[in-house]
């Protein structure tokens, strides 16, 4: 399904609007706008320094816009710190992975969980029946979520001992398990091998049709994100550079010119 068609009838999940952001005089971002609408996969693009990790981090408000606004479902996310964007609906994987690396396989997706419960440390303490209930059902999901990534074999595996790819798949479990409307995946094929790419592009598209996110993909991995991309933005020196399917983009002459073109690509 097309960026348009997902469109028609709909406002978007997520708008970002005219957000611009200056570091000590330096302009990160500069006016950047656009849409993503429910269900789709959106590839965010550029060379180094372009811009992605800012607004990405934006999105999961890490940074604060010096101007211009990200609505989701309507509603500023701007107003909410950090640690409360994921109640909202937005979950996150890091370009470096960002686990607690002496836990457990198990004990890490288990925190992802932590932002969609409601228990308080008094009702933890007196092992109320709800607070039981609500640990079952964490459980559950937890194995679940193991089980639709192959990571069971490694539940009570210490995190530190796994190889990256597996360390990466983790963080996405971990990610899925606070049930994300939104899905930010930062450079999820980085350290990947050619193979482990595929094999990653597959999830992604899997993630997306079977648990009904809506993706957001920063990556430089170019083959990754035409192929699965449902739309890709462009961005280069911090501006918005090209818009549009992944065929119109490869094909803008300033996008080959600032990155496709590039040798290393």
């Amino acid at each position: 399904m097309t960026q348009a068609q997902l469109a028609q009838g709909h406002a978007p999940l997520l708008a970002v609007r005219d957000v611009s952001v200056v570091f000590g005089g330096i302009i990160a971002l500069n006016g950047v706008s656009f849409n993503m609408n429910k269900g789709a996969i959106l590839g965010l693009i550029g060379p180094n320094g372009a811009g992605k990790t800012t607004l990405f981090n934006c999105l999961s408000r890490l940074y604060q816009p010096s101007s211009g606004d990200i609505l989701m479902e309507g509603a500023s996310i701007l107003t909410r710190p950090a640690h409360k964007i994921a109640e909202i609906g937005i979950g996150r994987t890091f370009q470096n992975v960002a686990l607690f690396p002496n836990l457990s396989v198990l004990d890490n997706v288990r925190v992802g969980t932590h932002a969609r419960t409601s228990s308080d440390i008094i009702s933890d303490s007196l092992r109320l029946a709800w607070v039981r209930r609500g640990e079952t059902e964490t459980n559950r999901k937890v194995h679940e979520i193991l089980a639709y990534l192959d990571l069971e074999n490694v539940a009570h595996t210490v995190v530190s001992g796994l190889p990256f790819g597996t360390q990466k798949r983790v963080e996405l479990a971990r990610a899925l398990a606070a049930d994300p409307k939104i899905l930010l995946l930062d450079e999820p094929a980085g350290g990947l091998n050619h193979e482990e790419v595929y094999v990653l592009g597959d999830l992604i598209r899997r993630i997306r049709d079977e648990r009904h996110m809506t993706v957001l993909l920063v990556e430089h991995h170019m083959g990754l994100v035409m192929s699965i991309a449902d739309h890709v933005v462009a961005l280069n020196f911090g501006r918005k550079l090209a818009e549009g399917t992944p065929a119109q983009v490869q094909a803008d002459p300033d996008v080959i010119k600032a990155y496709l073109g590039s040798k290393d690509q």
